[in-house]
């Protein structure tokens, strides 16, 4: 054994369940709020292809890796990594790849589960009927509210962290395999309803020519560089997910196979918000580059004027709330499992541990967006403004957290692990390693560096 620790024996039951709960816990925010805004700053269809290109050089190979150090660890995050690295005889310092992405998880989770409480807060405001023939002005007057009440997100927040807490108390097979396989099909059912609605009566065809019809004349250096972060954010990768759903994995379950699965569901369903998006965004008159409130003050405007708008707002805000959901029972797993692991607890207590730790830190971010005093800061990180704590935790995750974690676990998969290990758990043709292993060890980490140097604002591009 590489730890004091007793291995991980909970396994999916099946490959369906594997890539069901790792597409759900890549389908979130990202997917639903984030890809769209993004297109639209980015000029659309080139920043579309420059996406999908990153997703097969870079998601895909990192998300194997991590799944590998998952299943060949059986551990949370950083005793996999250890073990791994133990393993092929190498410095258990390693372990840090694990540990960063285990916390980077948690820390965007503690913000993840305010802005899932503000989905959570749309559903009943749709329901009963504010956004209804509603100007810009009351949308926005409305938004604003609700940031500004620490009470309201309080409430919000704590219904989002409880609701983690029962599914993921349950265990992996009654707890998260069991949501999953539900919340996924029913999130993209709505998703499909919604597309088909929005494309009846907004202006599907200008939403089609916007996301499919590349016009590379729109799509800057900077565009580039958001695609590719984008599709390495939007897997889940290096957050600890991936490593610990796949330490999960049953042995005779193809991680080829299953990654490449996932990557596809998830990009589709980025591609499917985005055609629920942009027809109502083009038919109404909005604009595409709204940035991030285009969710959550700028659709409000298209629901308030539409035929059954409240309902539709309902559904949509529904679907939203899912695809957090599932993102955030799968973001805080690794922290249950580990102090687990740690401490010696079962899975209730270590659950209870993990949810009543997330509750506080998103104390932080529900009081910046609140405008308390004590949250509030006015300076300068890595040449982005900072003017509160949760700024902080922003700056820190998306800008030096992710990129390095990421750094980290391809170096650990291509360069540390001894590649008759990896080539084990990848079984896979000659070829497709040979591949894989090019990715992982050359491609990945230089766009990963590139990505890192420009979020600290060491090159301009």
């Amino acid at each position: 054994m590489t730890t004091n620790n007793q291995a991980i024996s909970s396994r999916w039951s099946s490959r369906l369940s594997f890539i069901l709960a790792s597409s759900a816990a890549a389908v979130g925010l990202g997917n639903i709020w984030k890809f769209p805004y993004v297109m639209g700053e980015n000029g659309g269809g080139a920043f579309v292809l420059v996406y999908l290109l990153c997703i097969l050089a870079i998601g895909i190979p990192i998300m194997m890796a991590e799944v590998i150090i998952g299943r060949r660890g059986r551990h949370s995050p950083g005793y996999a990594a250890k073990s791994v690295a133990l393993e092929s005889g190498k410095h258990p310092a390693w372990q840090v790849a694990g540990w960063l992405g285990m916390l980077t998880g948690y820390l965007v989770l503690s913000f993840y589960a305010v802005i899932a409480g503000w989905a959570l807060a749309y559903v009943f405001k749709a329901a009963q009927g504010v956004f209804t023939k509603a100007s810009a002005e009351d949308i926005g007057k409305t938004f604003d509210a609700l940031q500004a009440s620490p009470g309201e997100l309080m409430i919000w927040h704590s219904l989002v962290v409880i609701a983690t807490i029962l599914v993921v108390g349950n265990g992996v097979k009654n707890g998260l395999e069991r949501s999953v396989r539900f919340l996924l099909p029913c999130m993209i059912v709505l998703l499909v309803c919604i597309a088909v609605y929005s494309g009846s009566i907004g202006d599907f065809s200008s939403a089609v020519s916007f996301m499919f019809e590349p016009d590379f004349s729109k799509l800057t250096v900077n565009g580039v560089m958001v695609a590719l972060g984008h599709s390495f954010f939007t897997l889940g990768l290096a957050s600890g997910v991936v490593i610990m759903y796949g330490a999960y994995l049953p042995r005779e379950t193809s991680i080829v196979q299953t990654s490449v699965w996932i990557a596809v569901i998830d990009t589709f369903v980025a591609l499917l918000a985005g055609l629920a998006i942009f027809p109502l965004v083009f038919g109404y008159g909005l604009t595409p580059s709204e940035g991030p409130g285009l969710i959550f003050t700028t659709l409000p405007l298209a629901f308030s004027e539409m035929p059954a708008g409240g309902f539709v707002g309902t559904v949509f805000f529904i679907m939203l709330v899912i695809a957090a959901f599932t993102s955030a029972i799968a973001m805080i797993e690794s922290s249950v499992a580990f102090v687990s692991e740690k401490f010696s607890l079962s899975r209730w207590p270590a659950t209870l541990v993990s949810g009543g730790v997330l509750w506080l830190l998103g104390q932080l971010t529900i009081h910046s967006f609140a405008g308390s005093g004590w949250a509030q800061l006015d300076s300068e990180w890595l040449g982005k403004p900072i003017e509160s704590l949760f700024d902080i935790i922003d700056v820190l995750t998306s800008s030096l957290l992710l990129p390095l974690g990421g750094l980290l676990l391809a170096l650990l998969a291509g360069w540390v692990m001894r590649s008759e290990f990896t080539k084990d758990e990848l079984d896979t043709k000659k070829g497709i390693f040979d591949v894989w292993l090019l990715c992982v060890k050359y491609i990945s980490p230089v766009a990963i560096i590139i990505i890192f140097l420009q979020l600290i604002g060491f090159i301009k591009l």
